[in-house]
């Protein structure tokens, strides 16, 4: 009776034992499995056909190669990116679910209650390129220099105007700086995209506005529009004999557009490291700095550290932005 005893015994912790390695072995395997083993999305938060989604599209053909996987881009558009960009922020954190971002990632926190939050919530993976606004001014209005506009805005106060992309958007951010920056007052006169603001200004109907470069310089090089400087804090190359605001009259001022990878939060280390070094290589091939340069910029290969300070120096400046200038979503 007593050996029976001892053998159930025995069984029950032979049992348990083979249970609690099971339970130790399941997480040994998946943290064993090669990254990665299955298609990778990358949620792209506007639009097919936009300037982000053809980047995205240009580096997921040049990523599929390198990781042997299938590259998805999945086009999430809506609320200014934000909800593309909630579906990555609650993605599992594994590496399969990335979000591509743009300067109104770090926007949109300054204007508006987000369902995430734009810096906990993420990763930063790998910076991709940066590109600069530039100032450009109807040819008739009389300066050929930015002081000289200035001088102008400082005599006429608010008679001069600015265009932008819209309400609370990365031009009406960029114009309320450049007020601050260069000490003038002049009026915010918001289009419904860059296309119609910049006819605007080349009609004579508005003073100035900030552009994309690509926007810009077809009617740059016709005489229509008249630039004055560019908002990066390095000369564009694009434009090597254009000075920058920050020389030119308006100090301290930097308005960059860039793009980049970011994953949820809590995904591992070498999982991002794996992926910053695959897209790095990508910015390595001239076709990259070509491809980026349709956009008005230039290959960044930045470390996730390096992309990471830059988001949270660009959320913390425009949430400065937007709560000197009462800058709000509509």
């Amino acid at each position: 009776m007593r050996m029976m005893r001892q053998q159930k015994s025995t069984v029950k912790i032979t049992f348990g034992a083979l249970l609690c390695a099971l339970h130790w072995q399941a997480p040994a395997q998946a943290a064993g499995e090669v990254y990665p083993n299955r298609p990778v999305r990358i949620v792209v938060a506007f639009p097919a056909g936009g300037g982000n989604d053809i980047i995205a599209r240009f580096f997921s053909a040049r990523l599929t190669p390198r990781l042997g996987q299938q590259i998805v881009i999945d086009n999430r558009g809506g609320a200014s990116g934000i909800i593309g960009t909630e579906i990555v922020a609650r993605a599992a954190p594994d590496g399969y679910t990335l979000l591509f971002t743009s300067l109104t990632h770090s926007m949109n926190e300054a204007i508006t209650k987000l369902p995430y939050d734009t810096l906990k919530s993420f990763a930063p993976v790998s910076m991709l390129g940066r590109g600069t606004n530039v100032l450009v001014v109807n040819p008739a209005l009389p300066v050929r220099t930015l002081p000289e506009f200035i001088a102008l805005a400082k005599a006429k106060p608010r008679q001069l105007n600015y265009a932008s992309t819209g309400v609370a958007g990365m031009h009406h951010f960029g114009g309320e700086m450049f007020k601050r920056a260069a000490g003038i007052d002049i009026t915010h006169v918001p289009f419904k995209g860059g296309g119609p603001a910049q006819i605007a200004v080349m009609a004579g109907e508005v003073d100035m506005m900030f552009s994309t470069l690509p926007l810009a310089l077809p009617h740059i090089r016709t005489g229509r529009l008249r630039p004055l400087a560019v908002g990066s804090t390095t000369r564009s190359p694009l434009l090597p004999e254009l000075p920058t605001l920050n020389e030119s009259g308006a100090p301290g001022y930097e308005f960059t557009v860039f793009w980049g990878i970011v994953a949820p939060a809590a995904t591992p280390a070498a999982i991002v490291r794996r992926l910053n070094a695959e897209f790095n290589a990508i910015l390595s091939d001239p076709e990259a700095a070509k491809q980026l340069a349709t956009e008005g910029a230039e290959v960044t290969p930045w470390t996730p550290a390096q992309f990471g300070k830059l988001l949270a120096e660009n959320v913390a400046m425009w949430k400065r932005v937007a709560r000197e200038s009462n800058i709000h979503a509509e």
